[in-house]
C-alpha cells in the first residue's frame, strides 16, 4: 500500500487572526457555537497535511494563475493555501459575510 506524503502546515499569523474576532464574538452568544466553529475549521487545515491537492485554485482578476488553492469550510469560511515543495502555507483565513474584495485587488 503505497503511503500518502505528509506536508508541514504552517498558517500565518494573518490568517490565524482573520477569524479570531468572530469566533470571540460568536462565544458571548454561544461557547458551543464557537467551539464548533473553531474546530471545524482547525480540522480543514490539519486535513492539508495529505490530499491537499483535492481543492480547486483560486481563479481570481488581480491573483496570480495557480497560486491559492480554495477551501470552504462551513458556510461562511473560505481559506487560501499555497503550496511549495513538502509545506502548505495558508495565507488567508476569510469570512465569506463580510467583503473581502480588498484581497483580490
Amino acid at each position: 500500500m503505497e503511503k500518502k506524503p505528509q506536508y508541514k502546515v504552517i498558517v500565518s499569523d494573518r490568517a490565524r487572526q482573520m477569524p479570531a474576532g468572530h469566533v470571540r464574538f460568536l462565544a458571548q452568544k454561544s461557547p458551543i457555537a464557537a467551539r464548533k466553529v473553531k474546530n471545524e475549521l482547525m480540522d480543514a487545515i490539519r486535513s492539508l497535511s495529505t490530499l491537499l491537492e483535492r481543492f480547486p485554485f483560486l481563479d481570481a482578476e488581480f491573483i496570480p494563475l495557480n497560486k491559492y488553492h480554495k477551501l470552504f469550510v462551513e458556510k461562511w469560511y473560505l481559506i487560501l493555501y499555497q503550496i511549495k515543495d513538502q509545506t502548505v502555507y495558508v495565507d488567508y483565513i476569510v469570512d465569506c459575510r463580510q467583503d473581502y474584495g480588498w484581497l483580490v485587488r
